[in-house]
């Protein structure tokens, strides 16, 4: 199978959790192992939004916010791609173009932001498509999908299944912004509903949720 992973600013950068990614690396190289072709997009975090403050106060406009956040995801992308060792790609991939070429070639593909305007979530997506992935996986900071926001409303529910025309109404934000966090972005909601990409969001704390996903196991939320 091809397979993009998305780990979560939120997990391996809120504060930065050197432990999680020496995981994760250990838990991405085990399916590589097992024969899969992956492409895995970092988030920047904690680091990225302090960034994009900054932005703000100098009164930089929306792309310079988002091009500063890009630059702290690639750095995260780059460390974890070191971390990965031999089965990793040999730089941080910067363009989908890129990231193809490395995917034929049997790497573990690392990527963080792509362009202004659009987050790692919507990097994932387009790369899932591009790559035609069987599956994209989502590490965050909550166990799944919440019938609504769990930090907000205590009665939240987790749903184990949503369809692609249920996607967009279980989330509060629906336009791109600079540091936006929610599950799911809003643009990679309507690409994931396009494209018809199967996704599993599952908790990003227990890097072998990963592995559980790939194994066809029942773990967070399937969106199908």
């Amino acid at each position: 199978m091809r397979i993009v992973i998305r780990i979560g600013g939120s997990v391996v950068a809120n504060p930065i959790n050197t432990q999680l990614l020496a995981n994760y690396a250990d838990v991405i190289n085990t399916i590589k192992m097992q024969g899969h072709g992956i492409v895995v997009v970092v988030g920047g975090g904690a680091l990225a939004r302090q960034f994009i403050g900054l932005a703000k106060e100098l009164e930089l406009d929306t792309n310079a916010q988002d091009e500063v956040a890009i630059s702290c995801s690639r750095l995260f992308a780059q460390l974890f791609l070191k971390k990965l060792g031999k089965y990793g790609d040999t730089k941080v991939s910067v363009t989908l173009e890129e990231t193809v070429k490395s995917l034929s070639e049997d790497k573990i593909v690392v990527m963080g932001g792509l362009k202004p305007g659009i987050t790692t979530d919507t990097v994932a997506t387009l790369v899932a498509d591009v790559v035609g992935a069987d599956m994209l996986l989502k590490g965050s900071d909550q166990m799944g999908v919440y019938n609504k926001d769990p930090r907000k409303h205590t009665d939240a529910i987790k749903l184990d299944h949503l369809s692609f025309e249920e996607l967009s109404g279980v989330f509060e934000q629906n336009h791109h912004q600079a540091g936006i966090h929610q599950i799911i972005d809003p643009e990679a909601v309507k690409l994931l509903k396009e494209k018809q990409i199967k996704t599993i969001i599952v908790s990003g704390f227990e890097p072998k949720n990963m592995l559980s996903a790939v194994q066809g196991k029942n773990v967070g939320t399937l969106i199908s």
